[in-house]
């Protein structure tokens, strides 16, 4: 895997190769680089409360259609928040049901709102088709206006729906 300037790190609590392996079965051109393993020194470095051990996966490089992650076992000190999503923009309803489907699984329905959805690790995700976001940025308010409503009753995005709110 190529070093970039700039890649995302994203805290576990212990799962962080599981996260990756099911990150990159859902998305397209992803894959599993280099994976570091705690040793006895990192692993005590967070305390007994951090539930690290000698051995245990303690990063793990992997990438998303291109985009590099790393994943850090660190403990169950810091937790993700939707202050933080990834947005995964798609070209049509297909792709929607897609990423949607996947990243929910196991994922916490109540988070679940307005194209939100959180997957069992706990991380958001905003499944966006490419066409709302061309609506949301259009000059006419009324429409804006129209989509906007549609959108904030909808927890998967509808595309038709949407589409059919802005065109009336």
């Amino acid at each position: 895997m190529e070093l970039q300037k700039i890649t995302t790190c994203l805290w576990y609590n212990g799962n962080a190769e599981a996260a990756a392996k099911f990150y990159c079965d859902i998305f397209p051109n992803s894959r599993i680089g280099r994976i570091a393993y705690h040793s006895k020194e990192s692993a005590a470095a967070g305390g007994p409360e951090s539930g690290m051990k000698e051995g245990m996966v303690m990063t793990i490089e992997f990438s998303l259609n291109g985009h590099p992650f790393l994943g850090l076992n660190g403990g169950p000190f810091f937790k993700f928040s939707e202050a933080v999503s990834f947005v995964v923009n798609c070209k049509d309803q297909a792709e929607v049901d897609h990423y949607w489907n996947k990243l929910s699984e196991g994922g916490d329905p109540k988070a679940q709102i307005c194209g939100w959805v959180k997957d069992k690790f706990g991380m958001s995700w905003q499944v966006v088709p490419t066409a709302f976001t061309d609506m949301m940025a259009s000059n006419d308010k009324e429409k804006v206006a129209k989509v906007t409503k549609a959108m904030l009753e909808m927890k998967k995005l509808d595309l038709a729906k949407l589409e059919k709110a802005f065109n009336r």
